[in-house]
């Protein structure tokens, strides 16, 4: 068996032990980007290699192949390469430099529970390596200007969305407003140009509202917890916005053409979550999308120059049209 083979196995058996049902034929096609009858041999070869591999099928009658027990996992735990342990602790530096404290918490959980299945020796060379990638590579992080935010009052609404508690902070809506005592029901954190705390407020009118984490002056983590809304999705609420500002007023289709000068280097970008991009005839590209957030739309195209034009809406159309300049010597 040559070294990519066996590679492959060691990753298909990982995840034979990590899903709860096990592996299925069309996920190892997608995974290793080979056919059916490769992938059936791929299981062939976990069968013949793992004596402890069972196989089970769902209501549909697809086939899935699962490593169950102990030993399983201690021989995966040998396996965890330093590169990925690296990997793990560079998201840990990104997250803290960019004050997402929640993820940050757990990121450094999954790291301690890898660590703690591996055998010690393994443990302190993979800790090693990983330091060792670190010092070469150093870490990602997001250069830019960003609005700097109190890391215990990030620390405060971590806890509180948790549990989730009841979270009273001290809030000015704006600079001139003076601040006023609030009890929330936190639901996530929008983190883009500015910071928005999702919250309901305790008693209002049920409706999710957001607000900036820079004119939070305070927060208090309360005793009391409550019920959160199971169908909330903080995923698809943060896509109903361009950016971190929601504005129900503006919400609807926006269509942008970027010209065929600029089309390859827009075709690399993900604009929206759930944008749909077409190539034209021309060479030109049409991105849409559903969203809000005019201002920070005008924002991101005024990078573009004369490199894209606003198909819709008209509103959006208008505030742009008139700053649209030739002469930037680089696409974004």
């Amino acid at each position: 068996m040559s070294f990519a083979k066996a590679s492959d196995l060691l990753r298909l058996a990982e995840m034979a032990a990590s899903r709860h049902l096990g592996v299925g034929l069309q996920e190892i096609e997608t995974e290793f980007s080979v056919d059916r009858r490769t992938a059936q041999r791929m299981t062939r070869a976990l069968e013949d290699c793992f004596p402890n591999v069972e196989t089970l099928t769902d209501d549909q009658r697809r086939k899935f192949w699962k490593l169950r027990g102990e030993k399983a996992g201690l021989m995966l735990s040998r396996g965890i390469r330093d590169s990925e342990l690296a990997a793990v602790e560079m998201s840990i530096r990104r997250a803290e430099r960019e004050g997402a404290v929640l993820e940050a918490e757990a990121l450094k959980s999954l790291r301690d529970r890898l660590l703690s299945v591996m055998p010690g020796p393994h443990a302190r060379r993979a800790e090693a390596d990983a330091e060792a990638v670190l010092e070469a590579h150093g870490f990602a992080s997001r250069p830019g200007p960003r609005v700097r935010t109190d890391p215990q009052i990030l620390a405060t609404i971590a806890q509180a969305l948790k549990g989730p508690h009841l979270l009273t902070v001290s809030y000015a809506g704006s600079r001139d407003e003076s601040p006023r005592s609030r009890v929330l029901e936190p639901y996530g954190l929008l983190l883009g140009t500015r910071r928005y705390l999702v919250a309901k407020d305790r008693g209002g009118d049920d409706r999710l509202r957001h607000f900036r984490l820079d004119r939070i002056i305070s927060a208090q983590l309360q005793p009391d917890s409550f019920a959160r809304d199971p169908d909330f999705n903080l995923e698809a609420h943060a896509a109903r916005a361009f950016g971190s500002f929601h504005a129900e007023t503006e919400q609807g289709e926006v269509v942008w053409r970027f010209s065929p000068a600029a089309a390859a280097t827009a075709r690399e970008f993900l604009f929206h979550p759930q944008q749909e991009a077409t190539d034209e005839p021309d060479g030109s590209l049409t991105v849409r999308f559903n969203a809000s957030g005019w201002l920070e739309m005008a924002w991101h195209l005024y990078q573009w120059g004369e490199g894209v034009a606003v198909i819709a809406p008209e509103p959006l159309r208008r505030m742009v049209e008139d700053f649209r300049r030739a002469d930037f010597p680089a696409l974004p």
